[in-house]
């Protein structure tokens, strides 16, 4: 029986085995899937594939910089008591190291690395968590940047991660306190947009529909002369990327800066005596547009007494 790619993905996704282990699995088993899964079991890889299953939208996010390589990972949980058990969150931080040491390509090549400072891959490791916590545990996305200046920072125990990345030649405390007041500020507002180049003719366009709309619905500003309107257009567009775009934001960290976060980096930068530019940021909030399954404590509860 012949199989595909997409039934690598599936066994995959069913076992939480890696790719390559998968495909091994279905040329065993002459494409089989139910034969796969038991032929990977046999071998000790997918001891916990009823566990695969189950919907991990909890977890952690992480940021970190390894010898000058900044990361973010994801790693979700069944629930949120795992997410700060000590086993799994070091098991994050040894997955952000493995990226940042073996510089992966995408998320399939991570799972098929050396876990660091050990001889399983990932995927293997992962599995080891699955059977040590009994939970579904899952490495769901990471981001790397070993060009430049990286800054992170971790919300709330692991709820939010963000790596910012600078382009320096600057070093020192200011230089940290910027990154991280601006990883701060993404955290907090999660801008559509970094800067105001990046809003799109389209985007723009519509933006101005909706508000020329809002003034034909208003009686005070329907009767106004079409320049008029245009000119007030004009000036919500400004707040449109004064509340959408990060440099153009007033810095959260008015203790420390009034202005915008734009104003705020070139303020640094004079100060120090060089450059200082924003090149990019990540920001990963765990369970980020993963579906939880709705659950009713107490059915779950009274099925179990009555099974």
């Amino acid at each position: 029986m012949a199989f595909s790619a997409t039934d690598v993905k599936n066994l995959r996704e069913m076992t939480g085995v890696g790719m390559m282990d998968c495909k091994k699995a279905l040329v065993a088993s002459d494409g089989d899937m139910d034969k796969a899964v038991e032929w990977l079991r046999e071998k000790g890889m997918a001891a916990s594939v009823k566990k695969a299953g189950r919907v991990a939208a909890e977890g952690m996010a992480y940021a970190a910089v390894f010898n000058g390589v900044g990361v973010v990972v994801e790693v979700n949980a069944e629930t949120d008591f795992v997410g700060k058990n000590e086993k799994f969150v070091d098991f994050v931080k040894g997955v952000a190291e493995t990226a940042a040491k073996e510089n992966p390509a995408d998320l399939d090549a991570l799972m098929e690395c050396k876990y660091n400072g050990t001889d399983l891959t990932v995927t293997q490791q992962q599995q080891e968590m699955v059977l040590v916590i009994g939970e579904n545990i899952k490495v769901r996305r990471f981001a790397r940047y070993a060009e430049g200046v990286s800054v992170p920072y971790v919300h709330a125990g692991g709820k939010i991660g963000v790596l910012v990345n600078l382009e320096t030649g600057l070093a020192g405390e200011q230089v940290t306190e910027l990154g991280k007041n601006i990883a701060m500020q993404i955290a907090a507002l999660n801008p559509r947009f970094w800067d105001k180049s990046q809003v799109t003719q389209e985007i723009l366009d519509e933006e101005k529909k909706v508000m020329l709309a809002q003034m034909e619905n208003d009686p005070k500003m329907a009767g106004k002369p079409e320049q008029v309107r245009e000119k007030i257009v004009m000036g919500k567009l400004n707040k449109f990327y004064a509340e959408n775009c990060l440099l153009q934001q007033d810095s959260v960290r008015s203790d420390v800066f009034e202005g915008t976060v734009e104003a705020y980096i070139a303020y640094v930068a004079k100060e120090l005596g060089g450059a200082i530019t924003f090149k990019n940021a990540v920001r990963f909030e765990k369970g980020e547009g993963i579906e939880k399954k709705q659950e009713n404590f107490a059915d779950e509860i009274a099925s179990l007494v009555k099974g």
